[in-house]
């Protein structure tokens, strides 16, 4: 096996509480709005959370047949357009000469909880034979790579990863393995989720994971703030175009970026919290960068996990302050999670997009909510206003339920 390829980033694609595309989404994060609100899929009356992040106004016509988006549950349709957006941004043309060198590789969380819980109705109400021939394949969380390889054509290899928080995390570093060690020349790679159900909320209530800040819903999402106390829920699909630099090269993409490493580890620890200091987390950002030939005080930002849960913001603090010692004062880190909510499986797709646009514009979008410091996340996490700042190299960490940790390295392309 000869060296190691190099993977580049192209293209990207959006679709979020904040907008319904790449660009109108970056600009409401550098705006520091808020995307969340109470809920209109559902009546959220008599829940205890009853706001979200929905993404408003989605109309997956804009990019789908009628008959395919029919066949499509919520997540799938989002990160389908999300998709096509990110393949347009490339300029990337998928035809016989090399479909079969591009794959899709896709997380989600959950998968198709609107249409299992819409089709459960159906069963209780009108009986077995009423169930849609479709809910398998449109609930199953493996269909967002499925349907964005149908409507693209891509050929190469294809699959799903699921690991709750870090699922989308897990794609784009598979994504990035695979093209690193020659299996295919490019890949359609992001998360999607779409779980904003009366079950999804029942269930993350009961377990104690939402806020339930409902009468100022914009000011909900307060990670590392003292006052935090939840995650919000959010939904949406993002997508980055991954190429092999030589690939990129002949065709003559833009660059936006390099992506040089990723990280992956278990806590073995318990079901939703963090191991003890983050130290999960530290062993998933030491592999990142050193599989990226990094030494810590290289790196200048990172997107954070940045929950808003107690524990969450907690651990990664002192994950971050235990791996950069001295340099955790000189980093800058921000939450996106702050103004779109917790995307569950899609919430490191739309983190490592901002991390890209992050290196290739300058510019930090604000953390937002964060009005009163809790003492114990005191580094910089860009409080409430954007900023303009060099960024060579930037980190991205997501880590989810089950005890999944991942960090994605991404470089200013020299």
């Amino acid at each position: 096996m000869g060296p190691f390829k190099r993977v580049v980033v192209t293209g990207l694609g959006a679709v979020t509480p904040l907008g319904l595309d790449l660009a109108s989404t970056w600009e409401a994060l550098l705006a520091g709005r808020s995307g969340v609100d109470r809920i209109t899929l559902f009546d959220p009356e008599g829940f205890e959370t009853q706001i979200a992040g929905e993404v408003k106004g989605f109309d997956p016509l804009k990019r789908l047949d009628r008959k395919e988006a029919r066949r499509m549950d919520r997540f799938v349709q989002l990160v389908v357009c999300a998709s096509l957006e990110a393949i347009e941004s490339a300029r990337l043309r998928i035809d016989a000469s090399n479909a079969e060198d591009i794959g899709v590789i896709i997380g989600s969380g959950i998968g198709g909880l609107i249409t299992l819980s819409e089709q459960y109705r159906v069963l209780t109400e009108k009986g077995p034979s009423r169930v849609s021939p479709f809910l398998i394949p449109m609930m199953i969380a493996d269909m967002g790579a499925g349907q964005v390889s149908i409507a693209t054509g891509a050929k190469g290899t294809n699959y799903c990863t699921t690991s709750a928080c870090a699922s989308a995390a897990h794609a784009i570093g598979e994504s990035f393995e695979a093209i690193r060690r020659g299996d295919v020349k490019a890949v359609i790679t992001g998360g999607a989720e779409a779980c904003i159900t009366p079950i999804g909320i029942a269930g993350f209530n009961s377990a104690r994971a939402l806020s339930t800040f409902n009468a100022e819903p914009q000011r909900a999402s307060r990670p590392f703030d003292r006052d935090r106390d939840g995650f919000v829920m959010g939904e949406g699909g993002a997508s980055l175009i991954l190429e092999e630099l030589e690939f990129a090269q002949e065709r003559g993409a833009r660059i936006l970026a390099e992506m040089v490493g990723y990280g992956s580890t278990g806590d073995a620890f318990h079901i939703t919290a963090p191991s003890e200091g983050g130290e999960g987390g530290v062993r998933a950002m030491r592999m990142a960068l050193r599989k990226a030939g990094l030494e810590p005080n290289e790196v200048d930002y990172i997107n954070a996990h940045g929950t808003g849960t107690p524990m969450n913001d907690k651990y990664e603090t002192m994950a971050i302050k235990t791996l950069f010692g001295d340099h955790a004062r000189k980093l800058a880190i921000n939450s996106t999670k702050s103004m779109i909510g917790h995307l569950i499986g899609a919430a490191a797709a739309v983190e490592a997009v901002v991390t890209v646009l992050a290196i290739h514009s300058g510019v930090l979008h604000p953390t937002i909510n964060l009005d009163n410091p809790d003492p114990d996340c005191d580094l910089d996490y860009v409080p409430n206003v954007a900023r303009r700042a060099e960024v060579r190299v930037g980190l991205s960490n997501s880590l989810g339920f089950g005890g999944h940790n991942t960090a994605l390295v991404f470089r200013r392309y020299e």
